[in-house]
């Protein structure tokens, strides 16, 4: 069992939780971030990467991965920790007042206070319906996303989708994998132009299958995946040996286990303070799209505002005791961790 201790358990990724570790830090907090995903930056890196924000100070456009980058830069002298890939279940209060944060992976975070800053809520990946799917999850052929890309190693891939996400993997596949086929419903992709083109490239130099207006329809095998169905648009139906099968159609937010962490919720959110986006559960804070208040707008911008007011609420719960000074960093530069 891993066990970690930190100050603040930030739980979310996204633009908003990792903006809080640059609050705390200026405040010498240290923090510890936890997502379901594999990789930082949220709704911005898993689903609209290359895709231009206007709204946030100082930019006039910046691509929503960049901001993600420039968040991990921001964020470099507090030296945050990462539990990522793993999606938090619960928690217990100690008798001191303190935390014990777990996931689903049985990873135990000790901290001081809690930030919620899960977005939507936790993404669950959109399932194709395909009968009997899920009886070949869990390590049996059947993955929802790419953690380690080495998993794939001289296998045989078969991978469903048309957005960035599918495209990209099959990208980067090609050169791990024994075989890819890339499988669409349709003939045009939504996923960026200029990868569309390198899968088209790919497929013309024979590394890469490409499959369209076709969809994959029946999964075989006895415990382990060993093949799958694709039909065409036609119904003309094509059983493909596979070792792996990997559907990317996106994600679909939930609250996830927070839902039944007995805070104070409304409309499928969590009601917060906005003295210092406190919840009604003393220590634990909600920013981002995951709370509501009147008058909640869900931008980016409003959640790194409400990423500063609530650590200095968390500062304020974690010592009582002390009185905080506002200091500038025009003036006082950033400090380290």
């Amino acid at each position: 069992m891993n066990s970690i201790s930190t100050d603040i358990c930030i739980i979310g990724a996204g633009p908003v939780g990792l903006f809080a570790v640059f609050e705390a830090g200026l405040l010498k907090l240290r923090c510890h971030v936890v997502d379901a995903l594999p990789q930082v930056g949220g709704q911005l890196s898993e689903i609209y990467p290359k895709k231009p924000i206007y709204d946030i100070p100082g930019f006039p456009d910046i691509l929503a991965g960049d901001l993600v980058n420039n968040l991990m830069r921001q964020i470099e002298p507090f030296h945050p920790t990462f539990t990522l890939g793993e999606r938090v279940e619960g928690y217990r209060k100690l008798d001191d007042g303190s935390f014990v944060v777990t996931t689903i992976d049985g990873t135990e975070i000790n901290c001081k206070a809690i930030a919620i800053a899960g977005g939507l809520g936790s993404f669950e990946p959109r399932k194709p319906a395909i009968e009997q799917l899920e009886s070949f999850e869990q390590g049996k052929g059947v993955y929802y996303m790419v953690r380690d890309p080495e998993t794939f190693r001289d296998q045989r891939l078969v991978i469903a989708g048309g957005g960035d996400s599918a495209l990209d993997w099959t990208i980067f596949l090609a050169n791990v994998a024994k075989e890819v086929t890339l499988v669409h419903r349709g003939t045009t992709f939504r996923g960026a132009a200029d990868s569309a083109e390198k899968v088209k490239h790919l497929h013309e130099a024979g590394k890469v299958n490409l499959v369209l207006s076709s969809n994959v329809t029946h999964v075989h095998g006895n415990g382990q995946l060993h093949a799958v169905t694709i039909t065409a648009n036609d119904g003309t139906a094509t059983e493909l040996p596979v070792d792996s099968f990997i559907p990317l159609f996106g994600l679909t937010p939930k609250l996830g286990p927070i839902e039944d962490w007995g805070l104070e919720l409304e409309d499928n959110a969590v009601k917060v303070n906005t003295l210092d986006y406190s919840t009604s559960e003393p220590g634990i804070f909600a920013i981002g799209d995951i709370n509501t208040y009147p008058g909640k707008l869900k931008l980016i911008l409003c959640g790194f505002h409400e990423a500063a007011l609530m650590c200095q609420g968390a500062f304020k719960h974690i010592f009582p005791e002390k009185k905080y000074t506002l200091k500038y960093t025009t003036v006082n530069g950033v400090p380290t961790l």
